[in-house]
């Protein structure tokens, strides 16, 4: 598995500390957008990662900003992609196994960084249940979004 990061100036201090959590958990990854960047915003982070997510040259996708909403609505208008603000380890195992999310969005300003990596640890550890009603729900928002 591969994953991308990205963050605005809110997630520089997290995507170093993601990074090593992913490493010990034996997860290639590569920080896309560092957020040093004068003037970055997080637009430009969630789509490039999200991007990157879409076109399959990752597996999946982590965005840190303020709250994680705003990354979450910006990745979300990439075609394919189902990113999703979690705040708990619950909320991020679930967004995987019901949703088969793609991109994790989180928030510095909201979470402490000790809970961010159990939650990443939540996210990566859930499989999707394919087949059945989950399976269907996330086929009907992919057609939608051939519409």
């Amino acid at each position: 598995m591969k994953v991308v990061l990205g963050c605005d100036k809110a997630g520089t201090e997290w995507l170093p500390v993601i990074c090593k959590k992913l490493d010990a958990m034996g997860i290639e990854n590569e920080i896309l957008y560092d957020g040093t960047v004068d003037g970055c915003d997080y637009p430009e982070a969630a789509f490039m990662v999200a991007e990157a997510v879409s076109a399959g040259d990752a597996d999946k996708g982590i965005l840190v900003c303020g709250t994680g909403i705003g990354m979450s609505i910006a990745a979300n208008k990439i075609k394919g992609i189902r990113a999703s603000v979690c705040g708990d380890c619950f909320s991020a195992q679930m967004t995987v196994v019901h949703n088969n999310s793609n991109v994790l969005c989180m928030g510095a300003r909201v979470l402490g960084i000790e809970l961010g990596l159990k939650i990443v640890e939540a996210y990566f550890g859930a499989e999707f249940e394919a087949g059945g009603r989950h399976e269907r729900r996330v086929n009907a928002i992919a057609a939608k979004e051939q519409e």
